[in-house]
């Protein structure tokens, strides 16, 4: 009996054991030759038959390598797994495949806007207007100013009506107990399916054609209005959700109205999903071409007055695409290098503003 109560004390009882090797790390040569065979041989295959068949390597990529991979990624993981890697085979050959299928177009596409506006690029390209500048203008007179101005005063102004408006649902979605939530919700959704003509389209034929409103930028701001605010409203509303309950409960607990809990702790804890969801906001709406077409119409000058027609580097790049010469497609694909200019700086100043403090102290 004493050894026995010698040996439950808890005192007498040390750390366990380690074991000699972490068995999840502990590597299998065959089962990792079999993966990266599965791995490289489609790949080796399918381009013996590119190079000696001369296809397109879209058509081998899709109707040879895909088909290859797939049948040997879940022989593999049948063979090492059972049933159960089939299937986890395919979810991998899928989600890598297509990742990095978006991530090649993805990169295409910014490589070509960077390559083909770097051309037009230049300090007059970006300070200057159109005026006097004709399709056939040489780069080095005119340039894209009155458009950067065009735009940030359109879409700081659409900013300006969306962002409250959008917070206020996000608000009332989260925050109240209504019978009409889930109604205002399949509204909001609903709105971030529609076609940006159709916006243009309504406040062209409402204000314009009916009301016989001149064009001008306002005209532009309340098109994009109801394109950004599904992004801004659905984005913050789930962000307040993320806040922890706790959090509210605890400010309620030591006597907050709810207002002041709301406006001290919910809102301060999701101020970085907020700032997200105004970016991401205006970045939906920044690169609308139709909306403006219809609203704001062009024009060549400098203009600050939003209640008179104004260019935006959407309206920017239509103008100049349309004509087939090479400095049109220059200024065009220089515009277009603009607009993701302004996308990146938005993009950083959120970052920047949205960071938490306290991490950055630590750094």
């Amino acid at each position: 009996m004493t050894d026995v109560r010698v040996s439950m004390d808890p005192g007498n009882l040390g750390p366990m054991p380690r074991p000699a090797s972490e068995p999840w790390k502990a590597k299998n040569p065959r089962r990792s030759a079999k993966i990266l065979l599965a791995s490289t041989l489609p790949a080796i295959v399918a381009i013996a038959i590119g190079f000696f068949s001369k296809l397109d390597y879209a058509v081998i990529m899709m109707l040879v390598f895909l088909p290859l991979q797939i049948i040997s990624s879940v022989a593999v993981g049948r063979n090492i797994y059972g049933k159960k890697g089939m299937a986890d085979a395919l979810l991998v050959v899928f989600t890598i495949f297509f990742a990095t299928f978006v991530g090649v177009l993805l990169s295409s596409v910014i490589w070509s806007v960077i390559s083909q506006g770097a051309h037009a690029m230049s300090l007059q390209f970006i300070s200057q207007n159109n005026v006097y500048i004709t399709p056939t203008t040489s780069l080095d007179y005119g340039g894209v100013g009155h458009a950067i101005l065009g735009t940030v005063l359109i879409v700081g102004f659409t900013t300006l009506l969306t962002v409250p408006l959008g917070l206020l649902v996000a608000v009332y979605l989260t925050e109240t107990r209504s019978k009409l939530r889930n109604t205002v919700r399949t509204l909001v959704q609903a709105m971030s399916g529609l076609p940006s003509v159709v916006a243009g389209l309504f406040i062209y034929s409402a204000l314009i054609v009916q009301l016989h409103i001149h064009y001008g930028g306002w005209l532009g701001s309340l098109a994009l209005l109801p394109l950004m605010l599904p992004t801004v409203a659905r984005v913050a509303e789930e962000a307040l959700r993320l806040v922890p309950q706790d959090l509210r409960n605890g400010a309620l607990a030591l006597g907050a109205p709810a207002y002041r809990a709301f406006l001290q702790v919910t809102l301060p804890a999701a101020k970085t999903g907020l700032i997200t969801a105004v970016i991401l906001g205006i970045a939906r709406v920044i690169g609308e071409t139709a909306p403006l077409i219809l609203t704001v119409n062009n024009f060549n000058g400098t203009v600050i007055d939003l209640s008179q027609p104004m260019a935006a580097l959407p309206t920017y790049i239509f103008q100049f695409i349309a004509n087939s010469n090479d400095t049109s497609t220059s200024r065009a694909w220089g515009a277009a290098l603009m607009v993701l200019i302004l996308v990146a700086i938005l993009f950083t100043a959120a970052r920047l503003v949205g960071r938490d403090k306290r991490a950055a102290k630590r750094k």
